[in-house]
């Protein structure tokens, strides 16, 4: 099995790999390829002749660049003339309109201008496991962009990997047990580790906080102190709202404390029972995973993640549905920005029983445009 770092040193070479020119557009501005002979995503976007304007071009290709997404899963826009993170945001524009602003938080994020954040601000030795960005919200976005300001001296990575090909990884019968019973996330803020309620929530007041709760069935407890718990029990597969796939999309894994690098989940469970933990996830019943299905779970996740090195003014464009992202531990300066689009809900979605769930078409049989 390959592990993330291991993908990364095999990464050096990639600058010798010829590239397989793949397509060119009707217009002749772009051509399309792959960084690597034997990867489906991301597929790579570059201009095809000087002085390509990617923001008048990716206006009038709307249509192209959405089925190439669902194709792929991932699109990597390089060598454009993108020089601002107001830039940045006006392309998400033109693709997905507005970008959304980042509530009912996670991870710690600076915010650099307008709706465009910092990607998660965690320590530089740290690595971050692949996930689906806000998997564990009600609500979600349906694209996430990635925009390189400035590339790390080494390492910083953004691993991407196919969420098809991580479903038909995972064993057919902790998929169904997992749909069967969904994921509860149990979440504690005040307790001095994580996010605090006040960051989560972006308010001040307990009652604003308990009518998000309420009105997206989240339960919540107030604790001594102003302290906060809250549970909540969500699908772990939902469909493509596009393709109709059944999609593997949820934090049983990023939320558990097993996931955690030993260090931090060692003092985290000298301090703290399960149940006040920043974050665990546990079956929907509130019994516990087991330990060796959390492993395979990471393991499929792993497995398929492909590594690249990002360039200056690098855009990294995701279907969050078909696509998870982590990232690799790095050295020197790094600001890599995101910015989310197309919100979907829970709500909205279709939720797949056990015996709906089937394996996910490969990408070669999604038709672009479906």
């Amino acid at each position: 099995m390959k592990n993330l770092q291991s993908q990364t040193n095999s990464m050096g070479n990639l600058k010798t790999v010829k590239r397989k020119v793949v397509s060119a557009s009707p217009e002749k501005l772009i051509e399309t390829d792959y960084l690597h002979p034997d990867w489906s995503l991301p597929l790579v976007v570059r201009p095809a002749v000087k002085g390509v304007n990617l923001l008048t071009w990716a206006s009038g290709n709307q249509d192209f660049i959405e089925a190439q997404l669902i194709k792929h899963g991932a699109i990597l826009f390089r060598n454009f003339d993108i020089n601002s993170v107001a830039e940045f945001e006006e392309f998400i524009a033109a693709i997905c309109g507005e970008a959304l602003e980042y509530r009912y938080r996670a991870s710690p994020r600076s915010q650099v201008s307008g709706r465009i954040y910092t990607s998660t601000d965690y320590p530089a030795d740290q690595s971050i496991f692949p996930h689906n960005e806000h998997a564990y919200s009600p609500v979600f976005p349906g694209k996430i962009f990635f925009y390189c300001v400035t590339p790390a001296e080494s390492g910083g990575e953004t691993p991407i990997g196919s969420t098809r090909k991580i479903f038909e990884r995972i064993d057919r019968k902790i998929r169904d047990r997992f749909i069967e019973k969904k994921v509860m996330y149990v979440r504690n803020f005040g307790d001095g580790f994580g996010l605090p309620w006040q960051t989560v929530f972006q308010t001040t007041e307990p009652a604003d906080v308990e009518k998000y709760c309420r009105s997206h069935g989240i339960e919540f407890e107030w604790k001594e102190g102003g302290k906060l718990r809250t549970r909540q029990v969500s699908p772990v597969v939902i469909k493509h709202p596009r393709t109709g796939e059944t999609v593997w999309f949820n934090h049983a894994t990023f939320f558990h404390v097993s996931t955690l690098p030993a260090a931090i989940r060692d003092s985290l469970l000298a301090e703290f029972k399960e149940d006040d933990l920043p974050t665990n996830t546990f079956y929907g019943d509130g019994s516990t995973i087991e330990a060796s299905v959390l492993q395979q779970l990471r393991d499929a996740y792993l497995q398929e993640m492909v590594s690249f090195f990002w360039q200056k003014s690098d855009i990294l464009m995701l279907d969050n549905l078909l696509s998870v992202h982590a990232r690799n531990p790095y050295t020197g300066s790094r600001k890599v920005v995101v910015g989310m689009a197309e919100p979907l809900s829970h709500i909205d979605i279709t939720h797949v029983s056990h015996q709906e769930a089937e394996p996910l078409k490969s990408s070669s049989q999604i038709q672009p445009g479906n």
